[in-house]
């Protein structure tokens, strides 16, 4: 763990690039301090957006968690597969994928199932559907609590919706979910001081309801900054995601985090086109671009600059191009790991600088199998 170039392989001539590389022994670190900061394993329900995998998730469940989050039918399928007991599908299921959830349910009935509403209208249709197949679908109330982009108010309209999802039926009212992604101060006790401005408006929620003789079993909250303020309540459930690969964005914003970097792409230079440039193959389709740049750290050129990007090139300006040849690999961090990893069919795993084995990206897409 403390070995300066723990990313580098004694031999890349095998090597593809643009390449996903992960550390298995890093990953299992970064398990145990999410166990660690939460005090055990029954409040963690970490997301696996980010890395999308069967062996990660195989990873956690040996660590006892068996809880988890996902955003899309296809990583829902996923956790069925590796048999995980407990599922929050944490993305609103409209149209076709009111009947995928159901369709999860009687596939994989080994694992509880759950998923959100934020609105009167999607709860109604939820339900009939639960009705018509005669079985019941356990929902999360949705909560927006600043971020703007999911959930309902915590108002009463939300109290009278929550009361709705306990008397219906067809309906397991589970609690109550919100995300507070919108919360990223650098400094811990700015964050934290957010955090619980956000945090209380959850609470007030569920305290208005337990006023109408509503008991609220559950409450997810956060995401992966939020989540050494989360990680300390009792009575919740934390759900980072992030910090199972960790990324150099998060990592230069959140200091306070001890993640350790389990991700590398492996890049080489394509070319050397006029003096001080060099360009590397790790263009839009290989690592997240919706940042500003930088897009990656490259590990050893840290203080070049990177200029362009399109579909398959990255062009960097660098003093030390004269000392670089066509064909030189470099090892690099995405500043955004989540929706760089998606790029990715499958993953190579690096254990003593050596390629092992080789890990399938299997919910990349939005379909496996439903």
């Amino acid at each position: 763990m403390k070995d300066p170039n723990w990313y580098s392989l004694a031999d890349t001539s095998k090597i593809t690039s643009p390449s996903l590389l992960l550390y298995p022994e890093r990953i299992e670190e970064n398990i145990r301090t999410m166990v660690s900061m939460s005090g055990g394993f029954s409040s963690l329900r970490p997301h696996i957006k980010t890395h999308k995998m069967a062996e990660i998730i195989q990873m956690q469940q040996r660590h006892g968690i068996q809880k988890f989050k996902c955003a899309t039918i296809a990583e829902a399928e996923l956790l069925g597969q590796c048999n995980a007991e407990d599922v929050l599908l944490a993305m609103q299921p409209v149209g076709a994928n009111i009947e995928r959830f159901f369709k999860l349910q009687t596939t994989y009935s080994a694992t509880r199932f759950s998923t959100l509403v934020d609105n009167s209208s999607t709860l109604d249709k939820v339900a009939k559907a639960a009705a018509t197949k005669n079985t019941s679908a356990a929902l999360y109330l949705d909560i927006n609590n600043g971020m703007n982009r999911t959930g309902c108010i915590p108002d009463e309209k939300a109290v009278e919706l929550y009361r709705k999802m306990e008397e219906h039926s067809y309906i397991q009212a589970m609690g109550l979910h919100a995300y507070d992604g919108h919360i990223r101060d650098s400094g811990l006790s700015e964050r934290t001081r957010r955090c619980e401005e956000a945090f209380d408006m959850v609470l007030n929620l569920k305290n208005a309801i337990k006023k109408n003789g509503i008991i609220v079993p559950n409450i997810i909250v956060g995401g992966s900054p939020s989540f050494p303020i989360h990680s300390k309540r009792t009575q919740v459930e934390a759900s980072p995601g992030t910090t199972l690969l960790w990324d150099a964005g998060y990592s230069a914003r959140f200091p306070d985090m001890p993640f350790l970097h389990a991700a590398i792409l492996f890049t080489r230079i394509i070319s050397k086109p006029a003096e001080d440039i060099i360009c590397f193959d790790l263009g839009h389709k290989s690592v997240a671009p919706e940042m500003s740049f930088p897009r990656v750290l490259l590990l050893g050129l840290e203080n070049s600059e990177q200029i362009s990007q399109s579909e398959e090139h990255l062009v960097v300006k660098t003093d030390q191009a004269n000392r670089l040849q066509v064909g030189d690999g470099f090892y690099a961090i995405p500043i955004h790991i989540c929706p760089t990893v998606a790029k990715y069919e499958e993953a190579f795993m690096i254990e003593n600088k050596q390629l092992k084995r080789i890990w399938k990206v299997a919910a990349r897409n939005q379909k496996i199998t439903i």
